[in-house]
C-alpha cells in the first residue's frame, strides 16, 4: 500500500482554496441541502491520491460512498470517487479534492507509460525520480511516480551521496576527488556512492576509480549503449544509470542500452489528468 499524506496536509489543502468560507454557496442559502458529488475518469488513467481527496471530503463534513485504491488503471467512464453531505460541504471540497485527483493521477499515467514501456525491452531495469518536483508538492508528486511503478531517485539531500561537477570544482576536479574516494568510503559505510559523469571519459575514469554507481547524463542511446559494454566488461559490479532528458518517447531506446536504472524527471511535468465531476442534489 501507498503512503497517505497527513491530516495537516489535507487541512492546509482545505485552507489555501477555502481561506474564510465559501461566499458564494453562503449568499445563495445552499448549504445545508444534501447532495452528492462523483468524480469520473475520461480517459485510460492512473490513479493517485484518490485516498488524500477522499479525506478532502471527509474534513469538509462529506461521507464517502466510494474510494478506488492509488496506483489503479482505470478506463473512460468510471466512478473513482464518490460523496454525499450537505452541499456546503461538497462545495468547500470539490476543487481541492479534484485538483490532487487530476494532478497526481497526471504524474501517475505519464509514470506507468514510461516505466512499461522501459520494461518491455530491459525487464530488469528500474526507473527513478529526481528531486525537481515543484517546491511544496513532494509528498504527492512521490505519491504519483510510485502510483505509477517508479521509485524516488533522491527524496533530498539528506538521505543519499550523488556527487556532481558542481562538487568536485571546489575539489580541484574529478580526478583530484576520486583520489579521495577512499576516505569518502570510510567516512559513510552504510551508504551506497554515485558520482555523475558528462561524458564517456569521464565514466570510465570513475569505473576505474571503484564507486558503486556512475550516473551518465545525456549521453545518446547509440553512444550509451558503446560504453555500457566496456564499463560491464571491466567492472561488472558497477550498476549504472543514465540520466538527462529521459521521457516517453525515448525511454525504450535509454533501457535499450542495458543500463540498470532511469532518472527522470519528466513525469512531473504534463498536462493533468481529465476527471469529470458532477454534483448535483
Amino acid at each position: 500500500m501507498l503512503y497517505r499524506l497527513s491530516d495537516r496536509d489535507i487541512e492546509r489543502f482545505i485552507e489555501e482554496d477555502v481561506p474564510y468560507g465559501d461566499i458564494t454557496t453562503s449568499l445563495l442559502g445552499i448549504g445545508s441541502l444534501m447532495g452528492e458529488i462523483t468524480f469520473t475518469s475520461r480517459d485510460s488513467t492512473v490513479l493517485c491520491c484518490t485516498e488524500e481527496a477522499a479525506r478532502v471530503l471527509e474534513q469538509c463534513g462529506a461521507t464517502v460512498t466510494c474510494c478506488l485504491e492509488s496506483g489503479l488503471t482505470v478506463e473512460a467512464g468510471v466512478t473513482i470517487l464518490a460523496a454525499s453531505g450537505p452541499a456546503g460541504s461538497l462545495h468547500t471540497g470539490w476543487k481541492a479534492a479534484l485538483n490532487l485527483l487530476e494532478y497526481a493521477s497526471g504524474i501517475a499515467t505519464r509514470t506507468r507509460t514510461i516505466v512499461n514501456r522501459a520494461l518491455k525491452v530491459n525487464p530488469g531495469i528500474t526507473v527513478v525520480t529526481t528531486r525537481k518536483s515543484f517546491p511544496g508538492t513532494k509528498k504527492i508528486a512521490l505519491k504519483a511516480i510510485m502510483a505509477g511503478g517508479a521509485l524516488p531517485h533522491r527524496i533530498g539531500l539528506s538521505d543519499s551521496i550523488l556527487v556532481f561537477k558542481q562538487h568536485t570544482a571546489f575539489m580541484d576536479g574529478l580526478e583530484r576527488f576520486l583520489d579521495t574516494l577512499a576516505i569518502l568510503k570510510a567516512k559513510a559505510p552504510e551508504h551506497k556512492i554515485i558520482v555523475e559523469a558528462e561524458s564517456a571519459e569521464e565514466a570510465l575514469m570513475i569505473a576505474s576509480a571503484g564507486v558503486d554507481i556512475i550516473q551518465i547524463d545525456k549521453l545518446q542511446p547509440d553512444q550509451l549503449s558503446m560504453l555500457v559494454h566496456q564499463i560491464r566488461q571491466s567492472k561488472p559490479e558497477i550498476k549504472i544509470s543514465a540520466a538527462g532528458g529521459i521521457n516517453a518517447e525515448n525511454a525504450s531506446a535509454y533501457a535499450e542500452t542495458g543500463v540498470d536504472m532511469l532518472v527522470l524527471s519528466s513525469p512531473y511535468f504534463g498536462k493533468p489528468a481529465d476527471i469529470g465531476v458532477s454534483l448535483h442534489p
